[in-house]
């Protein structure tokens, strides 16, 4: 199978070589890593999905379709990611676009083989092995949904897919859009769309605002956020979009398409106030219930992963962002969602560390620069982590489904035969269900209602859900990441007349390599004190699955997109 056919600049024209890092996403972690590895003078590959680096949120649309906007849609921080991508632009980074990557595998104590497939939807040609002596995911996040009676009709969209709509396409979902749901992307979404035309009849937010006074540190040590939302609430005020909390959407109404909603009082855990409910014209719904760090690629390497206060997963790393496997570093959301600049800051720590533990150049980066970068780190992941304690789902969501409710749109599973799997079959957890009702076999293989069907059969078994007593389980380990067409799964056996790349090329004294590392083994400790590695983070670590469930043959199982890249 040949590397990569992107051509690398200047001296590693020629025979390819084994880069030193390869990092996978670029939103603004990956390119934050790539960026600083480079840098400090490594060979790095940045392998991205998309034709242009900023992820989900610094999404823009095709250069054709950016003529057309009258005035550039303001998002904060855009200056400085536009400053970020010109020093990327300037680097000696391979960019590789439109590279989909499906798998990693290890070779060697210092060597992973990253496979991708290119073109826009990974259909564009032959398949591609990228080899480094590191990996560093930065693989963002998806959208959480939780279902509701009428969520499978047209004019339903994610909260987040509105935004990408808006962003890439310049098209709004509808003329009268409710924005429901919970978590601070829901202030950015509306007003984003009232600022370009829609009509918001109202923000419905199922948690509140008044939970973030619970960690009054986080607020004092990050003003700024408190300044974002203050930005978001004027837009809104001036567009005169009220913002109902403590509310869901539990029912949306229509034919053939989203005519209206029905929205209704929420007690604190999420159960529906008897007699609250209020119905609100629209033409569409623009939902989501948060973010989920996306982890298939580390879980399917064995990476270990922490339950987050939001009651997601996310990879455990430590200090230096090096997850539980040697050689694999984790930035962004893929660690725990906390925003844009929580990602762009644990990608430079992650790129310096990967270039003091494979160059052994301690000198090139004062300690104090890398503990500036951790103590930042630090005060964002606090923030982020009283976001997500803030917006955690309650447990009496559940009772918004009627037993006809479909939650595995995939396979048409209803919450009555999830129900009737645990109360009639026995079934005890989230993977029986899956076996007895097909609950997450279909295209997207759980990744949409892999949550909802958790949380449904913990309920109907008596159990809690994300803040209850019966957490959700560990992601299970799948083979693939993106849909792989079964030619690229056979070529990995044929012949490699293209493929020059070795392990042994990029090794210590190689021509172009770094030089020896004075770290000695592969996991070694770091070369200074400050850089030395933190205790695992707070909180149960889980081990994931063995045994994922492995797409059928014969059928492409598409991945939905995540809604926020890193």
């Amino acid at each position: 199978m040949p590397d990569s056919p992107s051509e690398p600049r200047g001296p590693l024209d020629g025979p390819r070589r084994a880069y030193d890092l390869a990092v996978i996403g670029a939103g603004p972690a990956g390119t934050a890593g790539a960026v600083a590895a480079a840098r400090l003078g490594l060979s790095v590959a940045l392998l991205d999905a998309a034709d242009r680096p900023g992820g989900q949120y610094f999404r823009d649309p095709a250069p054709e379709l950016a003529a057309l906007r009258g005035r550039r849609a303001t998002l904060p921080g855009r200056s400085a990611f536009a400053a970020l991508c010109a020093r990327l632009a300037a680097s000696r980074v391979d960019h590789l676009a439109a590279h989909h990557v499906w798998s990693v595998t290890r070779e060697g104590a210092d060597a992973w083989s990253v496979h991708a497939v290119t073109g826009p939807d990974g259909d564009g040609g032959a398949p591609v092995r990228v080899r480094a002596r590191a990996v560093l995911l930065a693989t963002g996040s998806q959208e959480r949904q939780l279902p509701f009676p009428g969520w499978t009709l047209p004019g339903v969209v994610g909260a987040g897919g509105a935004q990408a709509m808006l962003k890439s396409g310049l098209v709004l979902p509808g003329k009268r859009v409710v924005v429901a749901g919970s978590g601070p992307l829901l202030l950015a979404v509306a007003s984003s769309l009232a600022a370009a035309g829609a009509r918001v009849p109202a923000v419905v937010e199922a948690s509140g605002y008044l939970g973030y006074a619970r960690h009054p540190r986080a607020l004092a040590v990050n003003p700024h956020k408190a300044l974002e939302a203050a930005v978001h609430g004027g837009a809104l005020l001036r567009h005169r979009v009220p913002v109902r909390t403590r509310s869901a959407v539990t029912r949306v109404h229509g034919a053939d398409r989203v005519e209206a909603v029905t929205v209704t009082r929420l007690d604190h855990d999420w159960r529906p106030v008897p007699g609250t409910g209020r119905r609100i014209a629209c033409d569409a719904l623009a939902v989501g219930h948060g973010l989920e760090p996306r982890v298939e690629l580390a879980t399917g390497l064995g990476c270990a992963t922490r339950r987050t206060p939001d009651g997601a997963h996310a990879l455990v790393v430590d200090g230096l962002q090096r997850t539980t496997v040697p050689g694999l570093w984790a930035a962004g959301e893929a660690a725990g969602v906390g925003g844009w600049q929580l990602a762009r800051v644990e990608g430079e720590v992650a790129g310096v560390a990967v270039a003091l533990r494979l160059s052994g150049r301690a000198g090139a980066v004062p300690g104090e620069h890398l503990r500036a970068l951790r103590r930042r780190r630090d005060r964002l992941r606090s923030f982020a982590d009283a976001m997500a304690a803030a917006h955690a789902p309650g447990e009496g969501w559940t009772d918004w489904l009627t037993d006809d409710t479909d939650v595995c749109r995939c396979e048409e599973v209803t919450a009555g035969h999830v129900r009737a799997a645990v109360a009639e079959l026995g079934a005890h957890d989230a993977r029986t269900v899956k076996l007895l009702t097909r609950a997450g076999m279909g295209w997207c293989q759980g990744r949409v209602c892999g949550t909802a069907v958790t949380c449904l059969a913990a309920a109907a078994h008596g159990g809690g859900t994300a803040r209850g007593t019966v957490p959700p389980p560990a992601p299970a380990r799948r083979p693939l990441a993106v849909p792989v067409p079964l030619g690229v799964l056979a070529a990995l056996d044929g012949p490699e007349p293209h493929d020059s790349a070795t392990p042994e090329a990029a090794a210590p004294g190689a021509a172009g390599a770094p030089g020896p590392s004075p770290l000695g083994a592969a996991d070694g400790p770091d070369p200074s004190a400050a850089d030395q590695p933190d205790p695992d983070p707070p909180g149960v670590v889980d081990r994931p699955d063995p045994s994922g469930a492995v797409p059928p043959g014969g059928r492409r199982i598409p991945a939905p997109r995540a809604p926020s890249g890193d």
